[in-house]
């Protein structure tokens, strides 16, 4: 599976912004979907995740009511609507894929896209 991030940008407080990844390869339909985010200095971290079949998500507490991760119909593209937006949020974003079950553990993820950076001034 070849996952390719987008949408990220500079954004003011409060703001909205939704990143997109899109797959490739692989019937990315029986692969579950995350997105993490890794400031500097910081560990990265899993912001929202969505199971294969969609009837599953997770999201980090400090994005909870904020945050929403979507998949597409044909399941080929992962999105996550920002809404509210805070300075610390700012990071390098990074979708990430494996198969069928969510998991808060980057390290049980086998794909990954390139990341996007998201910066939300004050």
């Amino acid at each position: 599976v070849q996952l390719q991030a987008s949408g990220g940008g500079l954004v003011q407080a409060g703001g909205s912004l939704r990143l997109s990844c899109a797959a490739s390869g692989r019937t990315f339909s029986t692969y579950a979907a995350g997105w993490f985010r890794q400031a500097p200095g910081k560990e990265r971290e899993l912001v929202a995740a969505m199971s294969w079949s969609g009837d599953r998500t997770a999201a980090a507490d400090s994005v909870k009511g904020r945050f929403t991760i979507s998949r597409d119909n044909a399941k080929t593209t992962v999105f996550l609507h920002m809404n509210s937006l805070k300075p610390e949020d700012t990071a390098v974003y990074y979708c990430a894929a494996r198969v069928m079950y969510i998991s808060y553990v980057p390290s049980d993820y086998s794909y990954w896209g390139q990341g996007t950076q998201v910066t939300v001034s004050s």
